[in-house]
């Protein structure tokens, strides 16, 4: 397995390096950024560990995660992250998680770094088929999968204990043939 590397009009999307620290705190540290997510806040030593854990792993092994900064060309400056996985079970199953810098957002770097993500498992590995879930309160997140074309399942009321509370998930789906079938 070789370090994923993905292009688009205006990100790279790569493994992370100790350089992205900077950025990568600024909004790992926040917790209105972290209040969806499945991480908590972190300090600069949490970051710095994350990222060096991050470094050097490879994408494709069943059932882990694998974050990658989400470069912005013109500066080369993260302005996010991205982790993707297979599914332990079956590999021809994804999730894809995305995170913009609150410095960042409404700039349409999540809509193009998942486009560049789906393009990439669908036509060059054997993914069939992207899960996501997410909180029912995420309304931002909701627009943008429906936006990419995935289909709804739910909300699913009360299913998750998540962060000291109990909260509700919508769930989605894209099949491969769908996404291709759009070009």
């Amino acid at each position: 397995m070789k370090q994923l590397y993905i292009t688009t009009p205006r990100l790279i999307i790569r493994n992370l390096k100790v350089s992205d620290l900077p950025d990568f705190y600024i909004y790992r540290s926040n917790p209105d950024i972290a209040r969806y997510q499945g991480f908590e806040t972190l300090s600069t030593e949490q970051a710095n560990n994350f990222i060096k854990e991050h470094t050097n792993k490879t994408f494709g092994k069943p059932g882990e995660w694998v974050q990658y900064g989400l470069e912005y060309k013109e500066t080369g400056k993260i302005v996010g992250d991205t982790a993707i996985k297979t599914d332990a079970q079956n590999y021809e199953i994804a999730e894809i998680g995305i995170t913009i810098s609150h410095l960042e957002q409404k700039k349409g770097y999540a809509k193009e770094a998942f486009t560049g993500i789906l393009n990439f498992l669908f036509k060059t590995t054997s993914v069939i088929e992207i899960k996501e879930t997410v909180d029912a309160d995420n309304i931002a997140s909701i627009n943008l999968l429906k936006s990419l074309g995935f289909i709804q399942h739910g909300p699913i009321v009360e299913n998750v204990y998540f962060k000291g509370k109990w909260g509700s998930e919508v769930h989605f789906v894209l099949h491969k043939e769908k996404w291709i079938s759009k070009e």
